[in-house]
C-alpha cells in the first residue's frame, strides 16, 4: 500500500450521517461502511430500519456501527447528538449532513409552522450540527458534506420554502468550506431525480422529469452514496463544490 493509499483509507474514521435509517442515507452508511469507515445513523423516526442497519453492519464487522435518535430541529440537539457520538466514539472524522424535510408550500397558504419545520431540518440543523463537529473534524482533519438539491438552483413550483433552504445550504457549503480550510474540507452533493417522493408523484410528472434528463432514466441512492465517498476518500484537493448528480438534468430544463 503507498502513501497515498494509507491516506486515503476510511479504516479506523468515524462518520455520523444524519437521516440515514432508509433511502439516501441507507445508502450512503452503506458506501462508507463498505469503504472501511465506522458510521452512526442518526435517525428522527426510522428506528427499526436504522436499528436493523446497524445490525446488519455489525454482523460484517463487528463494533462498526451504532445507532442514534434525534430531533435536529430542536433547540441544542445538534450540540448534544455531537456529544453523544464523540462519548461513544472518541471522534469524528465524516460528517454527512443529509436528514431534510421535503413537502410543497403553495403561496398564500405557508404557515410560520412549516417555514420553521423546512428552515429547522434543511439549513438550522447542518449549521449547528457542523459548529458542534467543528473542533472534533479540525482535529481529525476530517471532511462536511451537505446534501443540497439540484432546485437549490432552479425553483420546484410551489415548493418556495423548501427551495430556499437548500439555496441557503448551498451557500453555507461554500461559507464553511472558506472559513474552514485548510484542516477541514466541505463540499456538497446535489441529487436530482434519484427517489420519487413518499407522498407520491404521477406517472406523468416523472415522465416530465425523466425527460429533462440527459441521460432520460432515474438515478439511484448508489449514484449519491458513490459521489459522497468520492468526495469523502478520493478528492483531497477539492474544497468549496458542489456536485450535481441529476442525469444531466440541471444542464438545461
Amino acid at each position: 500500500m503507498t502513501n497515498a493509499d494509507k491516506s486515503n483509507s476510511l479504516a479506523g474514521r468515524w462518520a455520523l450521517v444524519t437521516g440515514a435509517g432508509r433511502r439516501i442515507g441507507a445508502a450512503i452508511v452503506e458506501s462508507l461502511h463498505t469503504a472501511g469507515a465506522n458510521v452512526v445513523v442518526h435517525y428522527l423516526d426510522s428506528s427499526d430500519a436504522a436499528q436493523t442497519l446497524v445490525a446488519t453492519l455489525n454482523s460484517s464487522r463487528p463494533d462498526s456501527a451504532l445507532a442514534m435518535q434525534a430531533d435536529l430541529r430542536a433547540s441544542g440537539a445538534p450540540k448534544q447528538l455531537l456529544a453523544d457520538v464523540i462519548a461513544q466514539t472518541g471522534q469524528l472524522d465524516v460528517l454527512v449532513n443529509n436528514a431534510a424535510s421535503f413537502y410543497p408550500t403553495p403561496l398564500g397558504s405557508i404557515t410560520e409552522d412549516q417555514w420553521d419545520d423546512l428552515l429547522g431540518s434543511n439549513l438550522k440543523a447542518p449549521l449547528f450540527l457542523c459548529q458542534a463537529a467543528l473542533p472534533h473534524l479540525q482535529e481529525s482533519r476530517g471532511v462536511i458534506i451537505n446534501i443540497v438539491d439540484i432546485h437549490s438552483q432552479r425553483p420546484l413550483k410551489h415548493h418556495a420554502v423548501y427551495g430556499a433552504t437548500k439555496a441557503g445550504l448551498a451557500m453555507l457549503t461554500r461559507s464553511l468550506a472558506k472559513d474552514l480550510g485548510p484542516d477541514v474540507r466541505v463540499n456538497g452533493v446535489s441529487p436530482g431525480a434519484i427517489l420519487w417522493p413518499e407522498s407520491g408523484i404521477s406517472e406523468r410528472v416523472q415522465a416530465n422529469i425523466i425527460g429533462q434528463t440527459a441521460l432520460k432514466r432515474a438515478g439511484d441512492p448508489e449514484d449519491i452514496a458513490g459521489a459522497v465517498l468520492f468526495l469523502v476518500r478520493d478528492a483531497p484537493y477539492i474544497t468549496g463544490q458542489i456536485l450535481a448528480v441529476d442525469g444531466g438534468r440541471s444542464m438545461g430544463w
